[in-house]
């Protein structure tokens, strides 16, 4: 069977039983192959598990909720076209889901336009379309590449990162001249259920003062805010 062949695969995340299980039946009836989660934890562990042509998100779910499970999957680099599914539809959060995914609806739905979002997110996946996080960012003087993870910084310095450097340096990055706080960095970076010690995102700034500042112990790029988080600037 050819990749054109085969049915798309969809990730339902949904906690309502009964409306999870309609989605499953329409999906199914249109040719999806339907995979669900009920939890953001467990939305998690599907999405990293296997590759899905699209992502029905609900925003209110137990664990983590909607927008910081697809924004843990975007720091990982996973593009998968996300829908959010809410009850709530104010500006903000039509404005938050259209920035963290790629498409917002409002509940109640009616079915027939779901199903066409969705097919038109699956579409523009095949197309490649959709986003890329892969690419190249250079700052004083240092090249981070997020598709390879290797990196060029100071004195010579080439090098390969851990997926969580990574990660934590794209969260930095896209929320330049923002404070990030600790507990936000440690549920976007190192999960719902795993919860490290603040003093291991230390260990990650020092370490990246080490890679990319001319002089670590005056750092221009990365830099601490006491008792609140962390700010990168170019």
């Amino acid at each position: 069977m050819t990749d054109a062949d085969r049915k798309p695969r969809l990730l339902v995340v949904e906690d309502e039983d009964s409306l999870r299980r309609n989605l499953k039946l329409n999906f199914e009836l249109e040719g999806f192959h339907v995979t669900t989660a009920t939890t953001g934890g467990e939305a998690l562990e599907r999405a990293r598990s296997a590759r899905f042509d699209a992502i029905l998100l609900d925003v209110m779910l137990p664990e983590v909720d909607g927008y910081s499970v697809c924004e843990s999957l975007r720091l990982q680099g996973d593009r998968t076209p996300v829908l959010f599914l809410t009850a709530r539809n104010t500006p903000e959060d039509r404005i938050r889901g259209l920035r963290v995914g790629d498409d917002h609806l409002a509940k109640p739905f009616e079915l027939e336009e779901l199903l066409l979002r969705v097919g038109k997110l699956v579409e523009r996946g095949k197309d490649g379309t959709a986003p890329s996080l892969k690419g190249v960012r250079s700052f004083g003087g240092n090249e981070v590449d997020f598709g390879s993870y290797a990196i060029i910084g100071q004195r010579g310095l080439r090098k390969l990162l851990s997926q969580r450097e990574i990660m934590l340096l794209r969260l930095l990055m896209e929320r330049e001249g923002e404070v990030v706080s600790r507990q936000e960095i440690l549920e976007k970076v190192w999960g719902y259920d795993v919860y490290p010690t603040t003093r291991t995102i230390d260990n990650f700034i020092v370490a990246f003062r080490k890679y990319f500042e001319p002089d670590p112990k005056t750092p221009r790029h990365f830099h601490s805010v006491r008792g609140v988080g962390y700010r990168f600037t170019e």
